[in-house]
């Protein structure tokens, strides 16, 4: 197996990066085209739907235990051949009129993008250290949070000028390209293979889902993912077929909405080193009092308007609590830090695609009105959860005390606590 000549390593992280809004795209791009798949498939808007929760319910299950097979495998290989299959699934999901047959290559699609998703984030671990690694590794999230702006206004594009197909067409365009730029400058990166051992994943898993602040965290990153993907399944309806605009507007919509979930975020790193537990209730109580004001406005006053005020007052707010706890959660066990980024990134999957699928097969999201009525479920969820979880803040404050004065006073301590 060929390694990266240190000569391509430039060319190499500008790739890894390409890739890492992969799982955005594939899942965010046809968005604007539910509607006309729901018409030109004869099938329910929930049927159609439902394909979103199948991509991320197979995406997150497969992070649970693709980290320990690229470790053991290498990166580049399990990379090569996940960049085919997914190219391969689109094509078939954009030639084919059965939904089972959609259906079964959107969770192709979901393994796919976890195996390349995953070894691009390896890819950095591999090549950098240091200063340079946490330069690479703080800009996931930046670029990260592009797909979900870039994606459903590319997506409303294609929808207007060719159809629902088009958007899986550039999608296996879009792997193949890669899949040739990999074949002439890639290679191996990973400096040796570690074992793969099921039984030393599921005690560690053991250990952090038994951890009530860890899990709870990661069940309320679900959940606050969740509020943005409802709107993501519900807005082309509410926007196309309620309001009559284009698909094109669906587009532009997605587009603020992922603005605002950045926004979110951005004022979440400004506020980093305020108390955890106070600002993630402020934001939780906040989205309860926008959903006490709006729903009921919106049940005699709907426009395109009041639904970016959803859009912009939840979802920032939804960014916010999802940054925050999406750090929280990475670094809570550094023991365990390759699988508790598995375990986060999976779990909060699953719950946000459990979670989505019973909202829009339980709930008739009609009007703006009852879309509320669903964020104020979830938000409802979410302040109970934040309730009842004590974070570690105190904790880290007093160790970090402790650091500091065995620094001042070094003179006190044992040999034995040296």
């Amino acid at each position: 197996m060929r390694t990266i000549k240190e000569s391509r390593a430039g060319w190499n992280t500008i790739m890894s990066l390409c890739l890492i809004p992969l799982s955005g795209f594939a899942m965010d791009i046809f968005i604007p085209s539910l509607p006309d798949m729901a018409v030109q498939l004869h099938a329910s808007p929930a049927s159609i739907q439902f394909t979103l929760s199948l991509f991320i319910i197979s995406y997150g299950i497969s992070q649970l235990i693709v980290g320990g097979l690229i470790d053991a495998y290498g990166r580049y290989l399990p990379n090569m051949i996940s960049i085919l299959a997914f190219s391969a699934a689109s094509f078939i999901i954009a030639y084919s009129t059965s939904l089972q047959m959609i259906y079964a290559m959107r969770i192709l699609q979901g393994f796919t993008v976890a195996v390349i998703a995953i070894s691009k984030r390896a890819f950095f671990i591999d090549l950098y250290k240091g200063e340079a690694l946490k330069k690479y590794t703080s800009m996931f999230s930046v670029i990260w949070a592009i797909a979900p702006i870039v994606a459903p206004f590319l997506g409303g594009f294609f929808q207007t000028t060719w159809g629902w197909s088009s958007n899986f067409m550039f999608l296996g365009y879009f792997g193949l390209a890669f899949f040739v730029i990999e074949l002439i400058i890639g290679g191996e990166s990973m400096k040796a293979a570690q074992p793969f051992s099921l039984r030393s994943m599921t005690q560690a898993y053991g250990t952090m889902v038994k951890t009530p602040d860890f899990t709870s965290g990661m069940i309320i990153l679900g959940l606050a993912y969740g509020m943005i993907l409802l709107y993501g399944m519900c807005s082309p309806f509410l926007i196309e077929q309620q309001l009559h605009f284009s698909a094109a507007v669906t587009g532009y919509c997605s587009l603020f909405s992922g603005v605002s979930v950045m926004i979110g975020g951005t004022i979440s790193r400004i506020l980093v080193n305020k108390p955890m537990g106070k600002k993630l209730m402020v934001a939780s109580v906040a989205q309860l009092l926008v959903v006490a004001m709006m729903v009921p406005l919106t049940r005699n006053y709907h426009n395109l308007y009041t639904l970016l005020t959803y859009v912009f007052l939840l979802h920032s707010t939804s960014g916010f609590i999802f940054n925050n706890l999406m750090s929280y959660c990475l670094i809570r066990f550094p023991q365990y830090a390759g699988k508790a980024s598995g375990l986060t990134g999976g779990g909060f999957a699953v719950v946000t695609s459990i979670l989505s699928s019973l909202m829009v097969n339980t709930i008739s999201i009609t009007n703006q009105a009852t879309l509320g009525m669903a964020y104020g479920m979830v938000a409802v969820i979410i302040f109970l959860f934040l309730v009842r979880t004590k974070w570690r803040e105190k904790e880290e404050r007093n160790e970090k005390d402790e650091t500091a004065a065995a620094q001042v006073h070094p003179i006190q301590l044992t040999p034995i606590e040296a």
